[in-house]
């Protein structure tokens, strides 16, 4: 019985200490959520607000007491459009180089393998200007192509896919090959289906990702029609930053279709972390 009452014991203080610890984290975005909807009197005046309106959201879709509308649901609709659009390129591009690095024998695989691996370990701020030349020399700038085009190849993704296929046995490869498949046949039909988890992972990861990318997508545009969600809430910063209740809101609002993605792909994400991590 003693046993029993150290061991509850011991228990209930992990419970305790993990309540705590999730608390710390979570705070920091509750906190967001309940100053969104808090009264603008009580906009970062207590820890927990207890007046509470829509007056902030009303405010960002209005233009409040500025006059000026902001294009929130343009905004919404470019960085869906843009986030979308680029993951889908990432995905897709690093399945096939993926396959090609992993299944097939090519002169110079080794070395094109090589040379991921050591590009992953350059910040990718430092082909910022080159690369932004090159979107105003071909004519992108301020569009959708400057947006997405170059934001469609993720090194991360190819690693991911790369390791993966390599531990999927070859046997199944050579069967369909005898029977005549071709290789884009084979990846689409054999390699994707047995990779649904991973490419949950990785889709979400390059989803969130893009989602949230501020530099490029800042410097990028100019127009108004253009801009995404992100970079209409950090000019927020400026000429509104003494509205603290609407930038709850915003960032609210940016985070919300994160959330409900991983909640809906959530089992599928767990499964894929535990093959991704073995």
């Amino acid at each position: 019985m003693v046993g029993t009452k150290r061991s509850n014991n011991k228990l209930i203080i992990r419970y305790v200490i993990a309540g705590i610890l999730l608390l710390v984290m979570v705070y920091p975005y509750l906190y967001m959520v309940l100053n969104s909807f808090a009264d603008w009197s009580q906009v970062d005046k207590k820890l927990i607000p207890t007046d509470y309106s829509l007056k902030s959201y009303t405010w960002l879709f209005t233009g409040g007491d500025s006059g000026i509308t902001r294009p929130w649901i343009n905004a919404f609709l470019n960085s869906v459009i843009v986030s979308l659009l680029s993951t889908f390129l990432m995905m897709a591009f690093g399945v096939m180089v993926a396959y090609a690095l992993s299944k097939l024998k090519w002169r110079g695989r080794d070395t094109v393998n090589n040379f991921i691996m050591f590009h992953m370990f350059f910040p990718s701020i430092i082909l910022l200007i080159p690369s932004f030349l090159i979107v105003q020399k071909l004519g992108w700038y301020d569009s959708y192509w400057a947006l997405i085009i170059p934001k469609g190849v993720s090194l991360w993704a190819i690693f991911m896919y790369t390791n993966f296929f390599k531990a999927v046995p070859t046997v199944f490869i050579e069967a369909a090959r005898l029977d005549g498949a071709s290789d884009f046949k084979i990846l689409y039909k054999i390699m994707l289906p047995m990779s649904k988890s991973i490419t949950t992972v990785v889709f979400l990861f390059l989803l969130m990702e893009r989602w949230t990318e501020l530099l490029w997508d800042m410097i990028m545009v100019s127009s108004d029609n253009m801009l995404t969600l992100n970079v209409l809430l950090s000019q927020m910063f400026g000429p509104y930053g003494t509205y603290p209740g609407p930038l709850y809101a915003g960032s609210v609002l940016l985070t919300v279709p994160i959330i409900i993605i991983f909640i809906i792909f959530g089992k599928n994400f767990q499964k894929g972390m535990q093959v991704s991590l073995k």
